[in-house]
């Protein structure tokens, strides 16, 4: 089998003596490992890095071997963001939460457009958080467990949302959540609509809400913990200010 479209690299390890083999994120190919020869040479280690966008065909003998890849750059990649140590390390975070969450082999559109849209993010300081949040809301919904947040789970109303069940990933409103608020999860204003604007606590609330539903439905059964990259995220926007 052979195709050729644009990709996300999410990881690469030398292989061989020249080699690496690259965890690739596509659009309608999903997640692929190839072999990249030369591609521990210092002319390809800039655009093997987490999150540089790249040209690739790539070619297998069946859709289950390991195939070989020619890779070609698009755009800076992560070289324009290194004046930004914060964005760095949220894209490997970004990476690592995609490659450690979507299975190899299998189409995943909306996961790969969620990506895109958190790349281009990184460049704005003010947002890219937010951002990764709608990012593994986004990741959670393509996998089949997209959070509910449109009504509250109990009454069914629209309005007062401000909670979440830990078990169903529904939302609650204010006043059927109250006798149980200790139990449920924070829904920041921001990730029920773009015009809500960010307060003190959102970040940290949101990272909390995508992070629990990632470990519950998808690391967990995996016998994963969350990426330590995302962790390490977690510690440098606290140490930042900015959860």
């Amino acid at each position: 089998m052979e195709f050729a479209e644009e990709a996300f690299v999410l990881s690469a390890r030398a292989h061989g003596d020249t080699g690496a083999v690259v965890d690739l994120l596509t659009e309608t190919n999903g997640r692929r490992a190839a072999y990249v020869a030369g591609g521990a040479s210092r002319k390809m280690r800039p655009f093997l890095q987490a999150g540089a966008r790249v040209s690739v065909e790539l070619r297998a003998r069946t859709s289950d071997h390991l195939g070989s890849a020619k890779l070609e750059p698009i755009g800076e990649g992560p070289s324009a963001l290194f004046d930004d140590p914060l964005a760095l390390t949220g894209l490997a975070a970004a990476a690592a939460v995609a490659q450690g969450a979507l299975p190899e082999r299998e189409a995943h559109p909306g996961a790969f457009l969620a990506f895109e849209a958190l790349m281009g993010a990184f460049a704005i300081p003010a947002i890219w958080p937010a951002i990764f949040v709608r990012f593994e809301a986004g990741l959670l919904e393509d996998l089949g467990f997209g959070l509910d947040l449109s009504r509250c789970a109990v009454t069914g109303g629209m309005d007062d949302l401000i909670w979440v069940s830990p078990r169903t990933g529904r939302a609650v409103s204010r006043e059927a959540g109250a006798p149980y608020a200790d139990k449920l999860l924070a829904l920041p204003p921001f990730m029920l609509g773009a015009q809500a604007g960010l307060g003190e606590g959102d970040i940290r609330a949101g990272l909390d809400l995508t992070g629990h539903f990632l470990e519950q439905f998808v690391f967990h059964p995996q016998n994963k913990p969350l990426p330590p990259a995302r962790v390490w995220m977690l510690d440098k926007l606290a140490e930042a200010g900015r959860l």
